[in-house]
């Protein structure tokens, strides 16, 4: 009988553990590409390449969307949603408990962001005004983030490095800790992308 009251007092633990663990809903990405000629060629014209998996049960029958803020001197200038599939006609809801896709990004020339987002079913290409620095850099802030169903989150930033006695920073930025909007004033970085994805 006291081993029947044993198993039965850890029952709930068990259970609560378990629906813990089907909501987990996680970013993982894989920079860059396998084939090192191709990574050669990355490399040399300064393009980031992420592969993206986002991954949970509660993905299923799910529709997302992609809004971007950009921010100029510590302030964000302007938001525009860049996906939105709910709102999308043709496009269907996440058909498993994965969302996978690719991003790419570029320093196109003087003035000019170039970044693509490549679904399933389709792909979305957007050019940004830019300072006149090469030094961008793209970011997978989405994998360090706690994801909700219906909560914006910021998946990706497009940065620029925080410089200190001659030396340029990017990690220094994205594993401070602080809040990705309070960036510009922390690290006096004076224009940055954020991506930010909803699931609902």
């Amino acid at each position: 009988m006291k081993n029947l009251i044993l198993i039965l007092s850890f029952f709930p633990l068990i259970v609560y553990g378990q629906t813990g663990s089907e909501t987990e809903i996680k970013m993982t990405t894989e920079y860059c590409s396998e084939n090192p000629e191709l990574q050669d060629i990355l490399t040399f014209e300064n393009i980031d390449y992420f592969k993206v998996k986002v991954t949970g049960k509660e993905l299923k029958g799910k529709f997302f969307s992609l809004v971007v803020k950009e921010l100029w001197d510590g302030q964000v200038s302007k938001t525009d949603t860049l996906i939105n599939t709910a709102k999308k006609g043709g496009l269907f809801p996440i058909q498993s408990d994965t969302l996978a896709f690719k991003v790419t990004a570029k320093k196109m020339n003087s003035d000019k962001l170039k970044v693509f987002f490549r679904f399933p079913q389709f792909g979305n290409v957007r050019l940004f005004e830019a300072t006149d620095s090469y030094d961008y850099s793209l970011r997978d802030i989405g994998t360090k983030m706690d994801i909700k169903i219906g909560q914006e989150f910021p998946a990706f930033a497009y940065i620029l490095p925080y410089e200190k006695d001659g030396w340029k920073m990017w990690c220094a930025v994205d594993s401070s800790g602080k809040d990705v909007y309070s960036w510009g004033k922390e690290f006096g970085i004076e224009h940055y992308l954020i991506f930010e994805m909803k699931f609902e």
